[in-house]
């Protein structure tokens, strides 16, 4: 009886001694001292090209930040909507920094840090066009960048909308600037910058879709790396570090307090 007890205890060692020890991202940024940070390049204020085709915005200084706080270089990976999480889940990034909010779907591959910034989803079109709620919009085309919360949101409002899904928020701008589509769904930040750059077209509000703070997301099981990200936004909202960020990009302080996780 004891043989086979024992003999089972050394099965099972043997067993565990072979299994590969998961790799520690945390640890795994301090060796390497760089910070792979996923952003998006058609987003402002949060992340888009200058006039000197450098990043800049919300997302970038955020970054930036937290490279600093580590005290590693920093490498900033472009990517459209779609693919934040398939980055952090093919090892192209360690964390993404793309003003992403929380679903549920999302939540079974990632994991979120504290929120950092709080902004709202909506609908918008021309004056003209009378639309109060997702069950209004009839056959008017309503332009989205895939994969976003704009799209999961509104697909579930009404799962019948005509709904153009473009592969980054760019284009679904473009096509509502071209009138390819009546109405835009879209971060509210992001059309104020659109408002300003934009003034013979319209954006008038429609209807909401959701609130939606903007959180980091890390690759599930990086629960050292998570718990420094929440630690790291913290710090700089007591110290009003990323309150300067708010009023630098987004035009006003932040909204206090934000939601917890």
């Amino acid at each position: 009886m004891w043989r086979k007890y024992l003999t089972c205890i050394a099965m099972l060692a043997a067993a565990l001694v072979a299994m590969p020890a998961h790799a520690d991202k945390f640890a795994d940024i301090l060796s390497k001292g760089v910070i792979r940070v996923v952003v998006f390049t058609d987003v402002p204020p949060f992340s888009s090209a200058n006039v000197k085709r450098e990043l800049e915005g919300f997302d970038v200084d955020l970054a930036r930040m937290v490279a600093d706080a580590l005290g590693v270089k920093l490498e900033l990976v472009p990517a459209a909507a779609a693919n934040r999480i398939p980055y952090l889940l093919t090892d192209k990034a360690d964390i993404n920094v793309a003003a992403m909010s929380v679903t549920a779907e999302r939540a079974k591959q990632v994991m979120y840090s504290a929120p950092y910034a709080d902004t709202s989803l909506a609908v918008y079109g021309a004056k003209a066009t009378a639309v109060k709620a997702a069950s209004d919009t009839g056959k008017l085309k309503i332009s989205v960048a895939k994969g976003t919360t704009e799209d999961v949101v509104l697909t579930a409002l009404n799962p019948n909308a005509d709904i153009m899904r473009l592969e980054d928020n760019a284009s679904a701008v473009q096509a509502y600037l071209s009138g390819q589509s009546q109405l835009l769904a879209a971060n509210s930040v992001v059309v104020v910058e659109l408002a300003k750059k934009n003034p013979s077209k319209e954006f008038d509000f429609k209807f909401a879709l959701r609130r939606a703070p903007a959180h980091i997301t890390v690759k599930i099981g990086e629960h050292t790396l998570l718990r420094w990200l929440d630690t790291f936004i913290f710090q700089n909202t007591l110290n009003g570090e990323i309150n300067k960020l708010h009023v630098k990009w987004l035009g006003g302080p932040m909204t206090a307090p934000l939601p917890p996780l």
